[in-house]
């Protein structure tokens, strides 16, 4: 481990001590939700952690604001497309409505696909997301997060080789369970 990565840690060692229980309060007004308030604050050392290169930070209350409201946003999104799913799904004819079974496999792979996409580095997940879930271009991707469109194209073969990797895991694991069944 070099020098850098032990000052780097310790720099952020030394934010969450004088951050951590600020950004919890701060995030529970957002979200009234204690326990998803510390995930967000908790994830968002994280992603700081994940950072090469930090360098001293004039206003860190500012940058700690900045990267948990993106990850609530994610949240967000991600539980208005469980939501807009389960509407389609009840409006969808009785006769072809899927199984208490069919919804309980989906329901599970839509997790997997959740941790699968929290192995991602923020910027990659967050590329991804805009996407495929707010349907933004890549121009558009490039300037809500701030870097060029060549980085969204790569984080998106990134984060689009993952979900593949993610696809094939789920179908060889539904074939198998079909086998044993």
């Amino acid at each position: 481990m070099s020098g850098a990565d032990a000052s780097h840690r310790n720099h952020v060692n030394t934010l969450f001590r004088d951050h951590y229980q600020w950004l919890c309060t701060r995030l529970r007004r957002q979200s009234n939700d204690a326990s998803s308030a510390e995930d967000i604050a908790a994830e968002t050392f994280a992603q700081l952690l994940e950072a090469p290169g930090l360098t001293a930070i004039r206003e860190p209350r500012a940058l700690l604001t900045t990267i948990a409201q993106r990850l609530l946003y994610e949240r967000w999104r991600r539980g208005d497309l469980e939501r807009r799913h389960l509407q389609q799904l009840q409006q969808s004819d009785l006769d072809h409505a899927p199984s208490p079974e069919d919804l309980a496999d989906l329901s599970q792979s839509l997790k997997h696909l959740d941790r699968t996409l929290q192995r991602l580095p923020g910027k990659v997940r967050s590329t991804f997301l805009l996407a495929r879930i707010d349907g933004l271009t890549y121009p558009q991707i490039a300037a809500e997060l701030g870097i060029s469109q060549r980085s969204v194209s790569l984080y998106m073969t990134r984060s689009q080789a993952l979900c593949n990797r993610h696809s094939a895991n789920q179908t060889l694991i539904s074939s198998q369970n079909k086998r044993s069944a």
